[in-house]
């Protein structure tokens, strides 16, 4: 027993939500809704009544009970994570003793497995940058691809964009944190930043604003930069977007043997069920992995993409050790050399 607030879990998860809801995005804040949701409802099964109840017991319980439910170790490892953050706060307002968060069990997730390798790899990028330099040149999805693969951002961001943020004499976007008018970035304004643009994606996004782009203002009065008939477009649309201009077909013959006139994938909104198509996300981590390889110091990647380092080494650096030998050798091997001069 705590001499704090006397909660049901039910009451002290409303609580906790709502505080994300002022902490994180909306989406965040829906993640840890639904997550814990599960285990409330677990708890009200097995009559647990207050949550300076819960024990290290109750937890191993419903983790296996979880477990139970076939779904992936991934699912398990949120789940479990978001439990112990849960408690965590639990404990800071003192309605549960300290050091209960630690005994929520920990979720062993293979490396191999914490990271999807289906990124958007290298040569495909630059096929599709060159097929669209070549043909879909100043389109909306050419500029959407540009912006997502040369800066490594997030779907949010890349929608959040005004016209005005692109910088093209300055050959710079720039990344802004409005909540207020329905743009919100994931890190809020620690998300906020700088990123550099080649001058091949400057030409790209200037010749896309000089013709197709739809001269539209959004429900808040901001003209989006990727802008539809209505105004912004939608979360989903973005997406459908990037898997319409990531279909292999686009810039050759279909690698699944399919005859491109009678492609289920070209149809619209089937372009996702596409085994090479690639989702704003699968971008972005194949545009971080192709910015690690060239060279750029992991703390600039880092600050492109708003990405913690330790994030993006476990997460979207999918080069084998060997690549990332290498990538150390070729900038830092002369280094020890006796006849190596700073």
């Amino acid at each position: 027993m705590t001499d704090g607030p006397d909660f049901t879990p039910r009451e002290a998860w409303s609580r906790f939500v709502d505080r994300k809801r002022v902490e994180t995005t909306e989406q965040s804040a829906e993640a840890y809704f639904y997550r814990l949701r599960l285990f409330v409802e677990w708890c009200e099964d097995e009559q647990i009544e207050r949550v300076d109840e819960l024990t290290g017991w109750h937890f191993a319980e419903y983790e296996t009970a979880r477990r139970g439910r076939d779904i992936s170790i991934l699912t398990l490892d949120k789940e479990m994570g978001t439990l112990r953050r849960f408690i965590e706060y639990l404990e800071r307002i003192e309605a549960v003793e300290d050091g209960l968060a630690e005994k929520v069990p920990e979720v062993r997730v293979p490396r191999d497995a914490k990271s999807s390798d289906t990124k958007l790899d290298v040569s495909a990028a630059n096929r599709l940058l060159n097929h669209y330099r070549s043909h879909g040149r100043g389109t909306r999805g050419h500029a959407f691809l540009e912006l997502a693969w040369h800066t490594g951002a997030r779907l949010g961001a890349l929608r959040a964009l005004d016209r005005h943020d692109f910088y093209p004499d300055e050959q710079y976007i720039e990344f802004r944190h409005r909540p207020e008018s329905d743009t919100p970035l994931k890190n809020k304004t620690e998300g906020e930043r700088v990123v550099g643009l080649t001058p091949e994606v400057v030409d790209a996004v200037q010749e896309y604003i000089d013709g197709d782009r739809w001269d539209k203002r959004d429900e808040h009065g901001r003209e989006p930069l990727l802008s539809s008939r209505q105004g912004r477009p939608g979360i989903n649309t973005i997406r459908r977007m990037s898997y319409q201009v990531t279909l292999p077909c686009n810039y050759g013959e279909c690698p699944h043997g399919q005859e491109i006139a009678e492609c289920d994938y070209r149809e619209p909104n089937h372009e996702s069920k596409c085994p090479s198509s690639r989702s704003p996300h699968r971008i972005r981590t194949g545009s971080i992995s192709w910015q690690l390889d060239c060279g750029i110091p992991i703390e600039i990647v880092s600050e492109r993409a708003n990405v913690a380092r330790r994030t993006l080494e476990h997460h979207y650096d999918k080069t084998s050790p060997r690549e990332r030998m290498e990538r150390r050798r070729r900038h830092h091997l002369e280094k020890l050399s006796f006849d190596f001069e700073p």
